[in-house]
C-alpha cells in the first residue's frame, strides 16, 4: 500500500473489517443476505475512489496535452 495517499489506506483497512464482518455474519449467524449486501456496499467505497484517481490522472493528461498544443503552436506560429 502507498504510505502517501491516506484515503487509499484508510478505505482497504475498511474493506478488510467489512469482509471479516461478512464472514462473521455469513458463517456464525448464517446471515446469509444481509452479509451479501455489507460486503457489496463495503468494498464499493474502495471502487469508487480507484476510478476517482483515474479520472484525476486522466483530467492531469488531458491538460499536460493542451498546454503541449499551445507550445507547439506558438512555436510554430512564432
Amino acid at each position: 500500500m502507498e504510505k502517501n495517499n491516506v484515503i487509499k489506506n484508510k478505505s482497504f483497512t475498511f474493506a478488510l473489517q467489512i469482509v471479516k464482518l461478512s464472514q462473521y455474519q455469513n458463517q456464525d449467524k448464517k446471515e446469509y443476505v444481509l452479509s451479501k449486501q455489507i460486503l457489496r456496499s463495503g468494498t464499493a467505497i474502495g471502487a469508487l475512489i480507484r476510478d476517482l484517481n483515474m479520472r484525476k490522472a486522466l483530467l492531469t493528461l488531458c491538460i499536460n496535452c493542451v498546454s503541449l498544443s499551445k507550445k507547439l503552436t506558438k512555436r510554430n506560429i512564432g
